[in-house]
Order: structure tokens, then C-alpha cells, then sequence
């Protein structure tokens, strides 16, 4: 696994505005992670569980949905990123969601990030963080946006 950029401070973390956070680890999505998914949200749509079918879709297999996709940020944040010397830090949102191209079961996904803002709020900073999902082979990302955390004293 990558190592982290670790902040020492909130300081530092004002101070790295615009820089590049590296790129994380490969992560398979396998159709076992799909279907769960469907099962959490619901969404159980063809093209994201039915193999069978999906084969004669526009993909020629399944796809990971775009909001599972999107829900991996939290997994690959901490090989970007660590903020010390504070007491917590929450997500916040979400920005500026999309999704370029699909995710193909079977395929390998990294991320990688950059510090886009830090701006303050009661007892400590929120931080936007750019973060893009990019597939092993793909031309395109898979998912990029802008998620929000805030760090607290």
C-alpha cells in the first residue's frame, strides 16, 4: 500500500493548497462486491446483476454502479491523506460528481488526489480534496469528484 501524505498540523494542511496527493493502490471489483451493493441500495438493475444478460448489453458485461464507484473514497482516503493533531474529522459532502466511463466487473481501480481548498469554519478547517478514480487500461476516469471533510480541534 502507498504511504499517506500525513499533515502534522492544520497548518500544514493550509499550506499544501494545489499539491498532488499520489495515487493508491489497485482495488478489484469483483461481481460479489456489485451484487452487494444492489442488495444495500436496492438497485438491482440488469446491467449491474445479471451476468447472463449484461453479455448482450452495451458493455458486454456487468458494471459497478456509479454511486458504488463513488462510495470506494472513503476506502482509498487514508492512502492519500492523514490529518494529525485533531480531535476528529467528518465527511462533509460530496462536489461536483461525475462518472466518464463505466467499470467493467472484473476491473482494477486506484485513486489519486489533490488539496483544492482549505478555508476556515468553527474550531478548525474544511478541506476540499479532488479526487479522480481511474481504471487499469481506461482511457478515461471512472469517477471524479470534490468531497468536503472538515477537521475539528
Amino acid at each position: 500500500m502507498p504511504e499517506a501524505r500525513t499533515f502534522a498540523s492544520l497548518d500544514e494542511l493550509r499550506a499544501a493548497v494545489g499539491e498532488e496527493l499520489g495515487t493508491t493502490g489497485w482495488l478489484e471489483i469483483d461481481q460479489k462486491r456489485i451484487d452487494l451493493f444492489a442488495d444495500a441500495t436496492g438497485d438491482h438493475q440488469w446491467i449491474h446483476v445479471d451476468p447472463d444478460r449484461a453479455v448482450q448489453g452495451p458493455f458486454g458485461a456487468t458494471i459497478a454502479h456509479g454511486f458504488l464507484t463513488l462510495s470506494l473514497i472513503p476506502s482509498f482516503t487514508p492512502e492519500l491523506l492523514r490529518v494529525e493533531g485533531v480531535k476528529m474529522g467528518v465527511n462533509y459532502g460530496v462536489n461536483k460528481v461525475r462518472f466518464p466511463a463505466p467499470v467493467p466487473v472484473g476491473s482494477r481501480l486506484r485513486a489519486s488526489g489533490q488539496i483544492a481548498e482549505v478555508t476556515e469554519v468553527t474550531g478548525g478547517v474544511q478541506l476540499i480534496t479532488r479526487i479522480t478514480i481511474e481504471r487499469e487500461g481506461g482511457e478515461k476516469p471512472v469517477c471524479v469528484a470534490e468531497t468536503v471533510s472538515r477537521f475539528y480541534l
